[in-house]
């Protein structure tokens, strides 16, 4: 996979000028974003993309011959190979626009699903998996009779491959995995997992949601079949994302909704549809974020991504040193292989009294069951505290964090 051009090296100081947010003044108090596994902040440049095209070039894509449509249409068509350079597809025609992570998964359960699973099958999904991975599957197997089967996990949250094979048997037609937990931080083995699911033609969909902002996806060397992701979690806009697709599997596929684009001709007797990906994409897109979305990836391909990897995992390290020093607190995810992301309870303190009161302190985190109320029901808990990370934070913010949390805990526990 091409490595981008960098402008300069990683500099955090530098890099959060380009976000406008970061210097708004919550209650008063400097933001301190720590919910980044929620959502990414967006830098300067994103915002831009939105208002000029909606200042400058408003109009509809694709079968405009006006100067407008021309120009929203070349804007809008030239993201699809964006996308395709920054998880390295081997086809422009292998990405389709889906508003996000969660109705790329329900494309593939409802299209390739559909068609392929049948009664007395087995999908297999891993334990530690957002509800966006869990319920699309649920439906299908519901509606085609069959089962889903789950890969356990340890107390360190990390998957647990004793029975991999065994689970991977006859019956098992599909297998859709996380990258990278949202709930717990863990990255998963996906090399093996999507090696030995080949070793008997099963197909793999990879969520990608927590992946592609903190480390480079190269679709081609992890050989899934299927990979989804949002645009929102990578510094882009809400409400857009993608579906890469192996081209044969999506030329198989059949359509996902009906309606304009995604057909070739229309009559009362019956329709013939687009090719691949058009085939996917019925309606007029979400232009405007469309266009923002490449913008998000020209923003990444123009920093030092090694460096802001750096940074992440240097936050992570200094951050999770820090939390383990506090008695009442105990991690939840401590696999050996993490994304920037810390989950943790407080002992005698409910979770989300601590986000309040962190929040007073212009402290975003998130608490609760992250979508991942299976997980939460694993390790016996109602929910955790989640500070979530991303490269234009700082070590003084986290001083700050571990500050107010003490002070948190004293003033909270019972």
């Amino acid at each position: 996979m091409e490595q981008p051009l960098v402008k300069n090296a990683f500099d955090v100081l530098e890099v959060r000028k380009d976000f406008p947010i970061l210097s708004e003044l919550p209650y008063g108090k400097p933001l301190v974003y720590f919910d980044n596994a929620a959502t990414s902040q967006k830098p300067q440049v994103v915002i831009d993309a939105l208002v000029n095209y909606y200042t400058h070039y408003n109009a509809n894509v694709h079968r405009g011959v006006h100067f407008l449509s021309q120009k929203a249409s070349d804007a809008f068509d030239g993201v699809r190979e964006k996308v395709r350079g920054f998880i390295n597809a081997a086809s422009e025609r292998e990405i389709i626009f889906v508003r996000g992570t969660t109705e790329g998964v329900n494309l593939v359960a409802a299209t390739y699903g559909r068609k392929n699973i049948q009664q007395g099958d087995t999908i297999l999904v891993s334990a530690m998996e957002h509800h966006s991975n869990i319920v699309p599957w649920q439906l299908l197997c519901e509606e085609k009779g069959a089962r889903l089967n789950v890969i356990p996990m340890n107390d360190r949250g990390e998957l647990v491959l004793d029975t991999l094979d065994e689970l991977l048997n006859d019956n098992c037609k599909f297998v859709s995995i996380t990258h990278t937990a949202n709930s717990l931080g863990t990255i998963n083995p996906l090399e093996t997992v999507i090696a030995k699911a080949h070793e008997r033609n099963i197909p793999v969909l990879v969520d990608g949601a927590q992946a592609v902002a903190h480390e480079y996806v190269d679709v081609q060397a992890l050989d899934c079949d299927f990979f989804v992701f949002s645009a929102h979690k990578m510094l882009g806009p809400t409400g857009i994302g993608a579906v890469y697709g192996k081209l044969h599997l999506l030329e198989d596929m059949p359509p996902y909704h009906g309606g304009g684009e995604m057909i070739k001709s229309v009559s009362f007797k019956g329709t013939t549809w687009n090719d691949v990906p058009y085939k996917f994409e019925a309606g007029t897109p979400n232009i405007a974020d469309v266009i923002a979305m490449g913008a998000a990836i020209d923003y990444w391909n123009s920093i030092d991504r090694v460096g802001a990897h750096e940074q992440e995992i240097e936050l992570l390290n200094y951050c999770t040193s820090l939390l383990a020093d506090i008695p009442a607190v105990r991690i939840i995810g401590t696999a050996k292989n993490k994304a920037a992301v810390i989950s943790f309870v407080v002992d005698k303190v409910n979770a989300m009294d601590i986000g309040m009161f962190l929040d007073t302190k212009g402290i975003a985190v998130r608490t609760g069951q992250h979508c991942a109320e299976p997980v939460m029901d694993w390790f016996g808990i109602p929910g955790t505290i989640r500070a979530s990370f991303m490269f234009y934070n700082t070590k003084e913010e986290i001083d700050f964090f571990i500050e107010q949390l003490k002070k948190a805990i004293q003033l909270l526990a019972v």
